[in-house]
């Protein structure tokens, strides 16, 4: 039986010129989903939008083929800062952007969770955790996922123990989930590249977190080995992961459903049509590999 086609295999667009032309990039490269950033990644200003953008970006994504869209948080973001500004910087620029996916009728806010730098892992999962139920408190209904690390320097999330750890550290609630990213998976020692391998994976995930609370995907191979804990993407195919492993991670049946974001394509400017076809193509393998 092929694949079922209730996955949305997309990329990360831009929005510039406009919320609503983000739809559009999407669809000029054939993805079914999209991940955006609702204002500069590396600035702490908000983009200011209105109602009329959120509308004008509701009536483009309904025209077309686009089923989902993921915002990414900022990355100067640090929810487990030992600065207090730093930590209520985040938690305004986190409350933003749930609330504007709030208005998009986003199916999450991917964030990384944060870092301990050189201080003590708990205690920086103490600090962030009181952060991400504040701003899920002053949000409506979009759901936070935390994005899995490749365990470089302290930075949060590295294992799906740290993860759980950060959920029960903000109260546990029911739209707090996570965002598997593969390339970082490999990175932290997960072997995501054989069934076998992925199957392990997703029962320590379901142990340790639950497979309830997985809201997004992130397909980026790796130009590092197993374990190197270094954060180096690589467009598909083209790293340690592969095409056959890369293949093994989109047709697992755990991950129907779920948004596919590719965040890092083989063309200069980003992701283009091919890697999302390739993507489609590798996913088809997979599943015949899996019938045997």
């Amino acid at each position: 039986m092929a694949p079922s086609q209730n996955m949305y295999i997309g990329a990360h667009v831009s929005p510039a010129g406009g919320l609503y032309k983000a739809i559009g990039r999407g669809v000029e490269i054939g993805a079914d989903a999209i991940q955006i950033f609702n204002q500069s990644p590396r600035m702490w200003r908000p983009t200011k939008y209105e109602e009329k953008d959120f509308q004008a970006f509701r009536d483009a994504m309904a025209d077309s083929r686009v089923k989902s869209v993921v915002i990414h948080a900022v990355y100067l973001l640090n929810c487990a800062s030992e600065d207090p500004e730093i930590r209520e910087k985040s938690l305004t620029s986190l409350t933003q952007s749930l609330r504007i996916g709030d208005a998009i009728g986003a199916a999450g806010v991917v964030l990384h969770p944060g870092s301990a730098k050189g201080g003590d892992v708990d205690e920086a999962i103490k600090r962030a955790g009181p952060v991400i139920a504040e701003a899920l408190a002053e949000s409506e209904s979009c759901e936070l996922h935390l994005e899995d690390t490749a365990g470089a320097g302290g930075t949060l999330g590295r294992s799906f123990a740290e993860l759980a750890a950060l959920i029960d550290a903000a109260g546990g609630p029911e739209r707090l989930g996570i965002c598997l990213d593969s390339c970082h998976l490999l990175a932290s020692g997960y072997e995501v590249r054989t069934i076998e391998g992925l199957d392990a994976v997703l029962d320590e995930c379901a142990a340790e977190v639950g497979l309830e609370r997985l809201g997004s995907l992130h397909l980026n191979d790796s130009m590092t080995k197993l374990g190197s804990n270094r954060d180096r993407h690589a467009p598909p195919g083209d790293g340690e992961i592969g095409k056959s492993g890369l293949g093994v991670f989109l047709s697992d049946p755990r991950f129907q459903e779920l948004p596919v974001i590719i965040e890092t394509g083989h063309a200069e400017g980003g992701v283009s049509a091919e890697d999302i076809k390739l993507a489609r193509r590798l996913r088809s393998q997979g599943a015949r590999k899996r019938r045997g």
